[in-house]
């Protein structure tokens, strides 16, 4: 893989420091690409973000070269939702961008669930 700005860790970056251990982080799961941890604030009763190890600014940011990386993020929401008996369903949620709400600039998934989701979302 080649190094680009967008896939460097940065020391500013929130979410480098918690792949890092800088900060702590309540790490529900982890695998040699990505971590699991409570939301701050969670938007519904179980509310995960799951978080590349490597650093992307976002989804606009991720090139083919990442397949395989987006892959094992979304293989690790479904078992993290097994394990969380997210049984009924659930949303997994990407946020690119200012436009899209995104607030850490660090590609992450949302995993909700734990209640009934509404459409549309928002």
């Amino acid at each position: 893989m080649k190094i680009t700005p967008s896939n460097i860790a940065s020391s500013e970056c929130l979410f480098c420091k918690i792949v890092a251990g800088d900060i702590p982080a309540n790490r529900v799961y982890e695998d040699q690409f990505c971590i699991g941890f409570p939301d701050i604030n969670p938007q519904a009763p179980t509310h995960l973000l799951i978080i590349p190890k490597q650093h992307i600014a976002s989804t606009a940011k991720a090139e083919a070269e990442h397949s395989a990386l987006l892959g094992s993020l979304m293989s690790a929401a479904a078992e993290i939702a097994r394990k969380e008996k997210l049984n009924k369903g659930y949303r997994i949620v990407v946020n690119t961008g200012d436009d899209g709400g995104q607030t850490v600039n660090h590609l992450h998934l949302h995993l909700l669930g734990g209640r009934h989701m509404n459409w549309p979302p928002g």
